[in-house]
């Protein structure tokens, strides 16, 4: 027989150790993000059915989800606020003893190992389910501008490490940035989502979120889904304008983003893995369709080897976990 070719790339692959040595890209629970639903009351504990294992919570109950998160090695939590009263501007959202405000403070004193971020919108705010205010059936990206910084300064003030606008209104961050520094607030980080997609993926999170537009559709502000030049375009004027992290999200669907996002920036890049990709792998899993374990593990490191320096998943805990196991 001719001889074999002395390159064997299977030689590496024989055993787990071997496999585990030469591993190019690896997860560590460190760079998972969770969020959470927080709502008003106490002993709140509400199952979203699109979303089975994610709940809305009560500031105490969620405290227990981001200790069991905190102890498996998790790096951070996101807050959503679900407000008692919703308004046409969302005054809510800067509301001191709001379920954001109170949960960051719970956070701060009780979890003291984890990261707390803010989601800062309007859309769980708005009777109407927009991002921002309404001028004769569209959105006023001026007008929002500064109900965004009066939300993200509240965020602050209640102890946030790092807000992160959702809105995609144009020159957020500058109006945020600004507003923090004039508040005393320099040291508070800013994570944008840079790079928002407009589409179908969103599903469960409205029902947990309770945001769903009540007419029309977010396309005029979030991005189209055709785009990727103008997702670079949208990280760097988000990063001149004072952003220390920027995000792409949908995560799944847009690994290609995440990639030319982070060759072209070299700044730190969040993506999230949003509600409708949970939703999809917990479903099928619950069905025996699939190794849920396996594929949410495999979901995750594709992400991290897109680029993505951190990862907000409804899947943290869980991942971190298993992680922190024998886990190959």
């Amino acid at each position: 027989m001719p001889s074999f070719p002395s390159s064997r790339q299977r030689r590496l692959r024989r055993t787990p150790a071997l496999r585990r040595l030469v591993r190019e890209t690896h997860l560590a629970p460190s760079q998972l993000v969770l969020p959470v639903f927080v709502r008003a009351g106490a002993n709140v504990r509400t199952p979203v059915a699109a979303m089975p294992g994610v709940d809305q919570t009560s500031v105490d109950e969620m405290l227990t989800d981001a200790r069991r998160a905190e102890a498996a090695g998790v790096g951070g939590v996101l807050l959503f606020g679900i407000p008692e009263r919703k308004d046409a501007e969302g005054s809510s959202a800067w509301d001191e003893h709001g379920p954001v405000q109170e949960g960051v403070r719970a956070l701060k004193c009780e979890c003291p190992g984890l990261v707390v971020m803010t989601d800062v919108c309007l859309c769980e705010y708005t009777d109407h389910g927009h991002c921002g205010v309404l001028r004769g059936g569209e959105v006023d990206n001026d007008a929002t501008l500064e109900l965004l910084a009066r939300e993200a300064v509240s965020h602050a003030r209640a102890g946030a490490d790092v807000v992160a606008p959702s809105d995609m209104m144009d020159g957020r961050v500058r109006a945020i940035r600004e507003a923090l520094d004039a508040a005393g607030s320099s040291h508070t980080a800013i994570l944008s989502y840079a790079a928002k997609y407009a589409g179908p993926f969103y599903g469960p999170f409205r029902e947990a979120a309770e945001s769903a537009p009540r007419f029309g559709d977010r396309r005029s502000y979030q991005m189209d889904g055709g785009n990727a030049e103008e997702a670079l375009r949208e990280a760097l004027l988000d990063i001149d304008e004072g952003a220390d992290m920027v995000m792409v999200k949908p995560a799944g669907p847009f690994l290609d983003v995440i990639h030319r996002v982070k060759t072209a920036t070299q700044h730190p890049l969040a993506a999230y893995q949003v509600s409708g990709e949970y939703a999809m792998i917990q479903a099928a899993g619950e069905r025996g369709w699939i190794d849920r374990d396996r594929v949410m593990m495999a979901s995750l490191l594709s992400i991290r080897r897109a680029g993505a320096d951190v990862i907000i998943t409804y899947f943290a805990t869980a991942a971190a976990t298993l992680l922190g196991g024998d886990w190959d």
